[in-house]
């Protein structure tokens, strides 16, 4: 009798033992919520005009953040829950595109934009006739001068 009470006792222990190590290796849920939160912010809804999954209410965007609670409460990192949702739907469910090859041009378009921008604003500056602004006919002194007289001193 007391070798089925010691295998008994024994049995609990490692059921005991087990399910202390299952609830170890469980993220808690705080923690689930705010990284869930957190990489949902960052991936885009594919159905969506440039919405994030968090911030869509699209079946799609509620489907693609539980996944990405899944992938977290696995024990995935943001890095790696966000590569598999990229894996299943390409680069384009990133909020941020990658520094790549054939992204290049939306990284440094802008920049590009914005120096042609100011080389031609400054060509033309240069290139305007300044003589031209700067000649005043007797006419027009005078027009000047008579709407300031029409103004008086106290104006």
């Amino acid at each position: 009798m007391t070798r089925w009470v010691a295998i008994l006792i024994l049995a609990l222990m490692v059921g005991l033992t087990a399910a202390t190590a299952q609830d170890a290796d469980q993220v808690p849920v705080e923690e689930v919520d705010t990284r869930t939160e957190a990489i949902s912010k960052t991936l885009r809804c594919v159905v969506c005009q440039n919405q994030s999954i968090y911030d869509s209410n699209a079946p799609l965007a509620e489907d693609m953040r539980r996944l990405v609670r899944k992938r977290v409460e696995a024990g995935d990192t943001d890095d790696e829950a966000r590569e598999y949702l990229r894996n299943l739907y390409g680069d384009y469910v990133l909020m941020s595109p990658p520094f790549q090859l054939n992204t290049i041009l939306l990284w440094i378009g802008p920049a590009i934009l914005v120096l042609f921008g100011g080389i031609w604003f400054i060509t033309r500056l240069r290139s305007a006739p300044v003589e031209a602004i700067a000649e005043l006919t007797d006419e027009d002194r005078a027009r000047i001068e008579a709407a300031l007289a029409k103004k008086g001193p106290d104006s």
